[in-house]
């Protein structure tokens, strides 16, 4: 009988995160999409957020649809600074957004947590394999000694194009987050 049993426990496993499987299948399309074109649609965050609010709000009526809107505002506010800073993809603010209508206020928030953690892991991982990450440490420490010895009067000043890098698809590190919460269940 351990087969039934294993079984037994697998659909106990989904059915405890069932909630939580299409947000995961589409952020494996985000992913999948962000690394092929570098691009996220706007019909896909468009139709994930519009899904999410459909299914909260139908299950759990005006309580979900309100807790959808409240993810996807969260969602969009966790990102919306870095992007306007220029550390990010507007696609990877609205995709956060999206997914926070399906997640609500709470799973959001871990989301942010766990994609921010793989992105940085990311990130490190794809300056190490193109060599340049010590480099990249040197402008960043530069950069924070000039912000706090010499105070600028105006808001820094965009690095200039010959010292940037090629941006990682930060869809890829929003999947990864869903798919650690999933596995913890959206729980810490």
């Amino acid at each position: 009988m351990p087969v039934a049993g294993s079984l037994a426990e697998t659909v106990g496993w989904m059915s405890s995160r069932g909630n939580l499987l299409i947000p995961l299948a589409l952020t494996a399309w985000i992913a999948w999409g962000d690394l092929r074109t570098r691009r996220i649609p706007n019909y896909l965050t468009l139709g994930t957020a519009v899904a999410g609010l459909a299914y909260n709000c139908m299950s759990q009526g005006l309580p979900g649809l309100v807790s959808g809107i409240l993810g996807m505002l969260l969602g969009f506010a966790c990102l919306i600074l870095i992007y306007l800073w220029g550390g990010m993809g507007a696609g990877d603010v609205k995709a956060l957004a999206a997914l926070g209508a399906w997640l609500g206020p709470k799973l959001t928030v871990f989301l942010f947590c766990y994609m921010g953690i793989a992105g940085g892991v990311i990130a490190v991982g794809y300056l190490v394999w193109q060599g340049i990450l010590w480099q990249k440490i040197k402008q960043g420490w530069t950069f924070l000694l000039n912000m706090i010895l010499c105070r600028p009067a105006g808001p820094p000043r965009p690095p200039s194009p010959a010292d940037l890098t090629e941006g990682i698809p930060y869809g890829v590190a929003i999947a990864v987050g869903m798919l650690v919460l999933v596995g913890t269940g959206g729980r810490l």
